[in-house]
Formats: C-alpha cells, sequence, structure tokens
C-alpha cells in the first residue's frame, strides 16, 4: 500500500486560519485515527488529504510523489463518508462494481474484486438485493466494499459510524478491526468523534486542538502519558480529574500538597518548581477509597452516584471555582449525598501539569 507524509500543511479559508503546522508521517499498514473537539479540523484534514479540499501551504505526499495539485481520482485514495451515499436502484453488486465499470477494467477483473470483497465483509449472500433491504450496518459494509474493490493506496473513513445505533456501532467496529487484520498492508485514516473507535481500532491516534496537532501516540501512551490537560482530559472517560497543589519537595520523587493532603508524584521536571503551583492529575479509575488509617489526598464530598453494577461513578460537590471531582469505584458502593470519602491513587498513576504541559515532559 502506501506511506503518506505531511509537511508543515496549512488550511486557511481567508483570513481564518483552521489548521497550521501539520506534521504527520503515516507508515505502511497504519490505520491512523483523528480525534479531537467538533470543530478543530480533523475532517478538513481528511478531505485535504482525499483533494476535496484544497491546501493552503505545505506539502502531501504519497509514497515520495507531491499531491498538492493532484486531482482527487488520481490519488489513489478511496473515502468512505458518513452517510452510505449507496445508488438506491442499484443492487449490492451493482454498487460495487459501479466505479470499476467507469473506469473500464475488464469482466475478470471486476467479477474478481468483487468476489473478494464480498468475502472480506461477509457480503456474499446480499450482493443481489436492494440497499432498502439491508440493515444501516450492511450498507455500510457495502460503502466500504465500494472502495475495497478499487485496491486504493489509502483508504479515508470520515465517521463511518455516526449514523448507526449503539448496537450497531459495536459490531460494525468489530468488523472493522477485523478487515483491518485482514489486510494488514492497507494504510487507513478514520475521523472520529468517538473514542471507543479511537481506543480500539488506532495503531496510532492523533489528537487535533487549536489548529494543530496536540498529541500523536499509540491509545495507551496518549491514555498512560498525556503530554499536555487537553490531551489528559480529552482521552478518557470520564475525563481525568485536575486539581491545584503546590510542589513541597523534588528529586528522583516530587512531593505536592493539594487541599486533602500531600503526595508523591514521578515527575524528573520538577526540580526548580518547588513552591510553585501546578496540576495533579488523576484518572476516575485509579481512584480507590483509602485503606482504614490511610489519609487520602482527595478531598471528596459526595453529590450524586451512578451504580452500574460493575462500577460505581461518584461525582463530588463542586468546589469553588465550579470543578467537580468524578471517582470511578470497582463493584457495587453505597453512598448518598453528603457522604465523605477518604480517596487516594498509586503514586505512578498520578500525572502533574505547570503551565499545561506535563512535568514528564518538560
Amino acid at each position: 500500500m502506501a506511506e503518506l507524509n505531511l509537511k508543515d500543511v496549512a488550511k486557511a479559508y481567508g483570513e481564518v486560519q483552521v489548521l497550521s503546522n501539520i506534521n504527520l508521517d503515516i507508515k505502511t499498514g497504519e490505520l491512523i485515527v483523528f480525534v479531537g473537539p467538533s470543530g478543530c479540523g480533523k475532517s478538513t484534514l481528511l478531505r485535504m488529504i482525499a483533494g476535496l479540499e484544497k491546501i493552503t501551504s505545505g506539502t502531501l505526499t504519497i509514497d515520495g510523489e507531491r499531491m498538492n495539485d493532484m486531482p482527487p481520482a488520481q490519488r489513489g485514495i478511496a473515502m468512505v463518508f458518513q452517510s452510505y451515499a449507496l445508488y438506491p436502484h442499484m443492487t449490492v453488486r451493482d454498487n460495487m462494481t459501479f466505479a470499476l465499470k467507469i473506469a473500464k477494467k475488464s469482466k475478470d477483473e471486476i467479477e474478481e474484486a468483487v468476489a473478494k470483497a464480498a468475502r472480506i465483509l461477509q457480503l456474499e449472500p446480499y450482493l443481489d438485493r436492494l440497499p432498502k433491504a439491508l440493515s444501516g450496518g450492511q450498507r455500510q459494509r457495502v460503502a466500504i466494499g465500494r472502495s475495497i474493490v478499487r485496491d486504493p493506496k489509502v483508504y479515508l473513513f470520515d465517521e463511518p459510524l455516526s449514523n448507526l445505533d449503539a448496537a450497531l456501532r459495536v459490531a460494525t467496529r468489530i468488523e472493522i478491526a477485523q478487515l483491518k487484520e485482514s489486510m494488514p498492508d492497507s494504510t487507513m485514516i478514520y475521523v472520529t468523534h468517538d473514542q471507543v473507535e479511537a481506543m480500539t481500532l488506532a495503531s496510532r491516534i492523533v489528537v487535533l486542538a487549536g489548529g494543530g496537532i496536540s498529541q500523536v501516540g499509540t491509545p495507551l501512551e496518549l491514555y498512560e502519558r498525556p503530554e499536555n490537560t487537553f490531551v489528559a482530559q480529552f482521552i478518557g472517560s470520564p475525563a481525568m480529574n485536575l486539581m491545584k497543589g503546590t510542589v513541597t519537595g523534588a528529586g528522583a520523587h516530587t512531593t505536592v500538597r493539594t487541599a486533602g493532603g500531600e503526595v508523591t508524584v514521578h515527575a524528573p521536571s520538577a526540580d526548580s518548581l518547588v513552591g510553585e503551583t501546578v496540576e495533579l492529575g488523576v484518572r476516575p479509575e485509579d481512584l480507590t477509597i483509602a485503606d482504614d488509617g490511610v489519609v487520602g489526598f482527595v478531598p471528596f464530598e459526595v453529590e450524586i452516584s451512578e451504580r452500574l453494577g460493575d462500577v460505581t461513578v461518584v461525582y463530588s460537590r463542586a468546589d469553588e471555582g465550579g470543578s467537580q471531582m468524578v471517582a470511578k469505584l470497582p463493584g457495587i458502593i453505597h453512598t448518598k449525598r453528603g457522604d465523605k470519602l477518604n480517596l487516594t491513587a498509586l503514586p505512578e498513576k498520578l500525572h502533574a501539569f505547570h503551565g499545561g504541559t506535563s512535568l514528564h515532559y518538560l
């Protein structure tokens, strides 16, 4: 398949700068997921790669060939959109073969390509059906199959599961993961706002924010070692808790005093920050109820509890600044409004940020 490179890519609409300084190398066989808040430019970036949006500045190359001015049809790219965009009067087979017929492929080539795609996507029983006789998930598989038959260099997915209900999203997400495994050399770029899709499908995740790339890494790298507070709170659900603290000691291990007590955190860059305010981060699922006699460092007065069976999600009363803590505790915890919980976490599960940047990376 293909290697794709973006160097100093930017997009502007008149004086409005949407994206800038996008530098990204995508290797052959990767499944890269773009995530970010609404309006961050992830779909715009995908459309620039496809050739549907003009690149304002910078360079896009696929397998070393500059693509900035190359028409979409000549980029070797296939795109799957949110809407299935199937021809309602055509059968599944005809929908999948349409582009190949336009390209004047031979009958044998077309039959072979459709048979391969139908087998991969388990569409063989449905080839003679019209789209109206298919479920939403099956229609999306046809849309994907229409891309596969073209044998493109790069597959682009623009929120392909957003129109499906929750159960179908799970099933189709699994099918896309299986599709990627069956096509290990295929290069795919996938846009989504769904963290679960990003965490389960991606080789690497690209987090976009503020018109640029906030962090690139494997799903677990972003979860375990966020480089800044935006990624820390964007990746993970519920979001990471952040609380103010003061650095009271530095060295191999840094001590931070919070409103609830003093805690040790691994922050090797904190030597010059003694006496300064930092933000201490802890994920809700890393909080635990402290053993008897152990003083927790998280001040927590219960506002609302959600008992989900396998976990109990507990929300604290908001502080004077309006921020709220969340704890995701295993099992069923019986609490009521006003209860005070003594919460703590292991030092290796804590994060420290200064000026919005992780002290692991300063």
